[in-house]
C-alpha cells in the first residue's frame, strides 16, 4: 500500500494486556496542575524498567474538573492490578501531595463501559494517614474523599480510583530518509495522536528512538536494539528490514484504554505522517511485532489506513 508516495508495510503492530487508571488532578492556576502532572509522569516510558507507563491525556478547564478548578488528566498503565496501585500510590504521594494547591480524583467514569472495570486502587485511602491522625473525611453523593492538612491549607484526596483493563504496545515506525524527515513525521504524529481521547504516548515528546527486540546475546538482558531497524547496521545485521536511503527510523508507542481507542491513534498517526509524504522524506511506515506471540492484539497498519484519503494498494 502507497499513501501519497510512502509506502505502508503489509505487517502489524502486536500490543498487550495491561490495567490502567485516569487521574484528574486541579490545582490553584493550570501551571501548578501541569507540574503535578508532569511529575507524576516522569520515569514512566516503558513497564520494563519503569514499573509503568504514563503520561498527559490533556488540560481540564475548570467546567470539567470536580471541583471547578483547573486540572490536567493522566493516564497510567501497569502490567497488574498489584503493581499498578503500587505505582499511583507511590507517584501520588511524591509528586501530587507534595506540590502546592493540588488536589486528585479519579478520572474513569464506571458508567463508561468500554474500558472494561477491574477493580479499585486506593488513593486517599493510604495517603490519608499522612495527616497523623488530624484528616477528615465527607462522602458525597456516595464518593468519599479524604481532607488532609498541609502547610497551604489542605489536600483533598478521592479515596479510590476506578481501573480498567486497557491495551499497551501499539506502534508505528517511521522510516525516514534523514532526522528531519522522521522527527517532522513522528512529530506530526504525536500531535494527531494527542488529539484523541483515552490515548497516551509515553516515551519523551511522544517518540522513542531505541526501538528494542526481546532477549539479548548478553545473558540477563531481557530486551536489547532491534538491529533490523538500526540504518548503521545495514549490511551488517542479516536481519536489517532498510535500504541504503533510509537514515532514520524512530518509533512511537501508544497505550489506550481500550483496543480501538489503541488503532484510531494509529491511523491518526500514519495520516498525518503520509500527508507529509515521501516528498517530505518519508519512505515507508512500518510497525514492531514479535509474530503474534506477545500479546492478542494485532493492529494491522493495512486496515488501518484503507481510509486515509490518497491511499491506493
Amino acid at each position: 500500500m502507497v499513501i501519497n508516495g510512502t509506502q505502508i508495510d503489509g505487517t502489524f503492530a502486536e500490543a498487550f494486556p495491561m490495567k490502567a487508571t485516569r487521574l484528574v488532578i486541579t490545582a490553584h492556576s493550570p501551571t501548578w496542575a501541569r507540574h503535578a502532572a508532569n511529575s507524576l509522569t516522569g520515569f514512566a516510558t516503558s513497564v520494563i524498567d519503569c514499573g509503568c507507563e504514563a503520561g498527559v491525556e490533556r488540560d481540564l478547564s475548570g467546567d470539567e474538573t470536580p471541583d471547578g478548578r483547573p486540572g490536567v488528566s493522566v493516564l497510567i498503565f501497569a502490567i497488574s492490578s498489584k503493581e499498578l496501585a503500587k505505582q499511583i500510590a507511590r507517584r501520588v504521594g511524591q509528586c501530587v501531595l507534595t506540590c502546592p494547591t493540588t488536589a486528585v480524583y479519579g478520572g474513569i467514569d464506571p458508567a463508561d463501559t468500554r474500558a472494561p472495570l477491574s477493580d479499585n486502587a486506593p488513593l486517599g485511602a493510604g495517603l490519608r494517614f499522612f495527616g497523623d491522625g488530624y484528616q477528615i473525611s465527607k462522602v458525597l453523593d456516595g464518593t468519599r474523599y479524604w481532607r488532609v492538612p498541609v502547610m497551604d491549607g489542605e489536600f483533598v484526596c478521592e479515596e479510590f480510583t476506578a481501573t480498567v483493563k486497557a491495551v499497551g504496545g501499539g506502534n508505528l515506525l517511521f522510516l525516514a530518509r534523514d532526522i528531519d524527515s522522521a522527527l517532522d513525521a513522528a512529530e506530526s504524529a504525536v500531535a494527531a495522536m494527542h488529539r484523541l481521547p483515552n490515548v497516551i504516548t509515553p516515551f519523551p515528546g511522544g517518540v522513542v528512538r531505541s526501538g528494542s527486540k526481546i532477549g539479548s546475546k548478553y545473558a540477563g538482558a531481557t530486551a536489547s536494539t532491534n538491529d533490523a531497524f538500526c540504518p548503521t547496521l545495514v549490511g551488517l545485521s542479516k536481519k536489517s528490514e532498510l535500504t541504503p536511503d533510509i537514515a532514520c527510523v524512530l518509533e512511537i508507542v501508544i497505550d489506550g484504554l481500550t483496543d480501538s481507542d489503541v488503532g484510531g491513534a494509529m491511523t491518526a498517526g500514519i495520516a498525518a505522517a503520509t500527508k507529509i509524504g515521501r516528498a517530505g522524506g518519508v519512505l515507508r511506515i512500518s510497525a514492531g511485532n514479535y509474530g503474534g506471540k506477545l500479546g492478542p492484539y494485532h493492529f494491522r497498519l493495512h486496515e488501518l489506513s484503507k481510509d486515509i484519503d490518497g491511499s491506493r494498494a
